[in-house]
């Protein structure tokens, strides 16, 4: 996706933020323990979540190419944090059943290490964070 994209992150109460994304909103909150309702996912559980749909996104294309079925695979999703709470490292475990063709499975692999989310993370893009004063 080049060029610029613009999510409008408004704040409707309490714990919660959501995200205008094109025509969809995309609702946060926090866990109770955090002062939230525990209404939606929290920022980080969806950002980790992004990265896992998104290995999915590749895994579905993969398979629907090739008229393989995608009963039965599903991608386990397993994040370390260092003893400071960083994130450290991401596994997907790209779980299938017995049947699926052994030639693709290392190929599935490959696809979902293809995932756009992981690729912009491993970027380290730039954040410029400021206040704008409006009218």
């Amino acid at each position: 996706m080049a060029g610029e994209s613009e999510i409008v992150v408004t704040f409707p109460g309490g714990k919660r933020v959501d995200a205008q994304v094109g025509r969809h909103v995309v609702r946060t909150d926090q866990p109770v323990q955090g002062g939230g309702e525990d209404s939606a996912p929290s920022p980080f559980a969806l950002f980790a979540a992004s990265m896992g749909t998104c290995a999915g996104i590749f895994v579905v294309g993969f398979c629907q190419k090739r008229g393989l079925s995608t009963e039965g695979i599903r991608i386990v999703e397993r994040l370390h944090h260092g003893e400071d709470g960083a994130l450290t490292g991401v596994d997907l475990d790209i779980e299938v059943p017995a049947a699926f063709p052994e030639k693709y499975r290392e190929a599935l692999v490959r696809v979902a290490d293809q995932c756009s989310v992981k690729r912009a993370i491993q970027a380290q893009p730039a954040f410029q964070v400021r206040t704008v004063v409006t009218a």
